[in-house]
């Protein structure tokens, strides 16, 4: 429970027009192999929570959602905060990837 409750608090401080991927909240989580557990918590409780869920990405600076299914909304909204793709869907992580004090 207490990772979690971790990932939950994690996500709800990254910042607007910054990303981070499953693994990195993982490893800030305290299981740096846990980045499936991450998309369960994402998937279970960003509605509860009210979580930026829309900020994490897969390891690569990209969207894990399929065309159709989420891809286009989650663009859409990390667009909006200023976060660029390049034409092959890929978000440069050197300018766009949060990394806590």
């Amino acid at each position: 429970m207490q990772f979690h409750d971790d990932v939950i608090d994690i996500i709800k401080q990254i910042p607007e027009g910054m990303v981070v991927t499953y693994g990195q909240i993982a490893a800030m989580a305290g299981n740096p192999r846990g980045a499936l557990q991450v998309a369960g918590v994402l998937h279970s409780s960003s509605d509860k929570h009210g979580l930026p869920w829309h900020r994490v990405v897969n390891r690569l600076g990209e969207i894990s959602l399929p065309r159709g299914s989420g891809y286009e909304l989650q663009k859409s909204l990390l667009e909006a905060e200023g976060v660029e793709f390049n034409r092959n869907g890929r978000i440069d992580m050197r300018l766009f990837q949060w990394s806590p004090k």
